[in-house]
C-alpha cells in the first residue's frame, strides 16, 4: 500500500492519496485543482490508475471552475451533492467503493456543509471539516450545527478508540488524531453539551470557539 499526505501551507488544506500498489489503483481524497500537476506526477511516478476522486465537502460556489478542472483527472467524482445519474457515482451513505483489493466506506456526515461525506479505509477515517470547526479557509462556521453535532457524536465518536482521524484542513494544528483523543479532549464536542454547543455556534463569538481546532 501507499499513503501520501499533501498539505497546502497557505490555506491549511489537506489532500490524501491512497494506492494499492499491487493492483496499481489509487484514490484521491479532497484534491484541489491547483495541485493537478503534482497529483498527475505522483500517479505517473508509480504507474497508478486513479479509480475515484472523493470529496468530503467543497466550496464550488466560490471556485466555480473546480469541478471541471478536477474532471481532468479522469476518474468518477464522489461528493455529497453529485447527481445520482452521474456514471460511476455511488455516494450513498453506507456505499462501498473498491480500488484494487481495497475498500472505501462512504459515510454521510452533514454539518460543516449540509452534504458532507466522510470516508473510512482500514483503521483511518477521513472526516473533512467535521472536527476542524474553525479551520476552513472558505467557511469559518458550520452550515448545519445540529447535524454537525449528531455526525460527530453518533458517527465519529462511536468508532473504535484507535481509529485514526484525518482532517480536510488544519490551522496550526495536527492533521491526524484518534477517536479516543477527540472524544475525551475536543474543546467543543467533549467539553460541552449539545445545547451549549449550539449556543456557541449561534452566538457568533470568535473568542468562544477560537480554540475549537482539530
Amino acid at each position: 500500500m501507499y499513503f501520501r499526505i499533501l498539505n497546502d501551507e497557505a490555506s491549511g488544506e489537506l489532500t490524501y492519496l491512497l494506492a494499492d500498489l499491487s493492483q496499481r489503483e489509487a484514490v484521491l481524497i479532497d484534491p484541489h485543482a491547483r495541485d493537478l500537476p503534482v497529483l498527475a506526477a505522483l500517479l505517473s511516478e508509480r504507474e497508478l490508475r486513479l479509480r475515484w476522486v472523493l470529496r468530503t465537502h467543497h466550496h464550488d460556489a466560490l471556485h466555480i471552475s473546480e469541478p471541471e478542472l478536477l474532471a481532468r483527472l479522469g476518474a468518477p467524482l464522489v461528493q455529497g451533492d453529485t447527481p445520482d445519474s452521474l456514471v460511476g457515482y455511488d455516494g450513498r451513505d453506507g456505499a462501498v467503493l473498491p480500488f484494487g483489493d481495497e475498500l472505501i466506506h462512504v459515510v454521510s456526515t452533514p454539518g460543516h456543509t449540509r452534504t458532507c461525506l466522510s470516508f473510512g479505509w482500514r483503521d483511518r477515517f477521513f472526516c473533512g471539516g467535521l472536527l476542524a470547526v474553525m479551520s476552513c479557509p472558505h467557511q469559518p462556521r458550520p452550515q448545519a450545527p445540529e447535524a454537525l453535532w449528531d455526525s460527530v457524536t453518533r458517527k465519529v465518536f462511536t468508532l473504535p478508540d484507535e481509529t485514526l482521524l484525518f482532517t480536510g484542513h488544519e490551522r496550526r494544528a495536527r492533521a491526524v488524531s484518534t477517536v479516543l483523543e477527540q472524544r475525551r479532549w475536543h474543546p467543543l464536542f467533549a467539553g460541552l453539551t449539545r445545547d451549549e454547543f449550539l449556543m456557541h455556534m449561534a452566538s457568533g463569538s470568535e473568542q468562544q470557539i477560537l480554540t475549537a481546532t482539530f
